[in-house]
């Protein structure tokens, strides 16, 4: 049985980025939620037999920090960054020798949206001498490196822009960044690299001629979707993506079935799964994993994050909801809080300046407006009256409300908590509650009204 080749990602992602103007290093710029980076090293993972080497530099803590979860990352840190031949060339020492005929796939972490199927062409053609390079034919090709082919159309190297002559500079056909290299090969490559440029840094893509002169195939994929390979180098560029990145995930979602009333104006950051018959109006955000469920409908000016929805349930407009879990056949909004924590069994209710945290309501309970349910565990069909407030903060800890089936909150009551109100009881509205409440009872908690006669307004002297 012949062993799989082996595949050495190795990410370049030292750079500082200072065209961002940001604190936050440029591999950590947000692209649908994620890092660019996030972006790549997800990519790279979908590949067989992969093993990650991840260049830092610039804010190398911070990046490192965020890839926590990786721990299968060898992380190189490029304390001077003299360019792409010089960082890869650090990664070298992670790749052994000993571990037979491989192959080194440079990534750009700038580089975001390059898909699975063009890296597994570079991988399948690439081989101990074979190298296999992404190319791409612009218009715009200013910036970059040219490649330069012989009469024949053959590779014969790749020029930087500052070190290409004037002829040079008219070839349309530039280098991505993204190659597959032999491993053995490369290794020789990297130590024969010099800085004799105007840059004064080691270039890797020094390293096709070289190739070229020991003989081996430069194999070269067109690529035809320039997004694919756009490099980001400040927000301009970064926002310019970001839409087209936005285009394509809603592209994704009404080909599998949702009805969005504008796909312009929709921001998915994050993994957003849909079930059929969703409606999704303007202005809508979903920001980490969100399961929304069948025939639902969200209306205009919604941010949900970390949520599931259930089916047949309806989000009406200007609602937030954050790591809430949302059953069949419920109700949110419109001007609805949804906090961490919230948990809504199927039919109910909460409706518009209602805020919840922490608290489960259940089926067919209902907040219909202008309440805030902190804490509290809730009954089957309970009516939470308007102006409602459980006071679950004693200014050091928290307190819970529990409240059992069948209750009625009357308008405008305060439940101190903990406070347990059972099955069936009814609270009057104006009152104050801070002793548990047996089933089927009265509560009124509230000063006695009295009306007195003769009384005098006022008057300014």
């Amino acid at each position: 049985m012949i062993k799989p080749m082996s595949v050495h990602v190795v990410i370049l992602a030292a750079g500082k980025g200072t065209r961002m103007n940001s604190e936050l290093p440029k591999v950590l710029q947000p692209l649908g939620g994620k890092p660019m980076l996030e972006h790549v090293v997800n990519t790279a993972a979908t590949l067989e037999n992969v093993q990650f080497h991840i260049v830092v530099g610039h804010g190398c803590e911070q990046v490192k920090q965020h890839f926590q979860q990786r721990a299968e990352v060898n992380w190189v840190l490029q304390e001077q960054q003299l360019g792409t031949g010089h960082a890869v060339s650090q990664a070298m020492p992670g790749i052994s020798a000993e571990q037979g005929p491989g192959v080194v796939l440079v990534l750009c972490g700038d580089v975001p949206l390059i898909s699975t199927a063009s890296l597994e062409q570079l991988i399948k053609n690439a081989d101990a001498d074979t190298l296999a390079i992404l190319t791409l034919v612009t218009n715009n090709p200013t910036g970059l490196g040219r490649f330069v082919r012989d009469t024949e159309d053959h590779v014969i190297g790749i020029v930087e822009e500052k070190d290409a002559t004037p002829e040079q500079r008219k070839i349309r056909e530039i280098n991505s960044g993204i190659m597959a290299l032999p491993a053995d090969r490369l290794r020789t490559w990297l130590q024969r690299l010099g800085n004799n440029n105007k840059q004064g840094e080691y270039y890797l893509t020094d390293v096709i001629s070289m190739a070229v002169n020991d003989g081996c195939h430069i194999f070269t994929k067109a690529i035809d979707d320039e997004w694919e390979v756009m490099g980001i180098n400040d927000k301009a560029q970064l926002a310019s993506l970001e839409r087209h990145y936005q285009q394509l995930k809603a592209d994704e979602l009404m080909h599998q079935g949702t009805t969005l009333l504008d796909p312009q104006r929709i921001d998915i950051r994050g993994d957003l799964k849909c079930g059929r018959d969703v409606t999704i109006d303007v202005n809508v955000v979903f920001e980490g994993e969100v399961n929304i469920g069948n025939n639902v409908t969200i209306e205009s000016n919604v941010k949900i994050s970390n949520s599931s929805i259930g089916d047949n349930s309806v989000i009406l407009a200007n609602s937030v909801i954050e790591n809430a879990d949302i059953a069949d056949q419920c109700s949110i909004g419109p001007f609805a809080r949804l906090r961490p924590g919230s948990v809504l069994k199927s039919r109910s209710k909460v409706g518009n300046f209602v805020e919840t945290k922490n608290s489960t309501l259940g089926e067919g309970s209902k907040a219909n407006h202008f309440a805030y349910i902190g804490d509290a565990d809730i009954g089957n069909d309970v009516n939470i009256g308007a102006g409602t407030i459980f006071c679950n903060y004693d200014g050091a800890r928290k307190h819970r409300c529990v409240i059992g089936s069948n209750v009625f909150i009357g308008s405008n009551s305060t439940l101190v908590a903990p406070v347990s109100i059972s099955d069936g009881a009814f609270v009057a509205a104006g009152s104050t509650i801070n002793a548990d409440v047996s089933e089927n009872e009265l509560a009124i908690g509230r000063g006695r009204q009295r009306n007195i006669t003769g009384w005098q307004r006022p008057t300014k002297s």
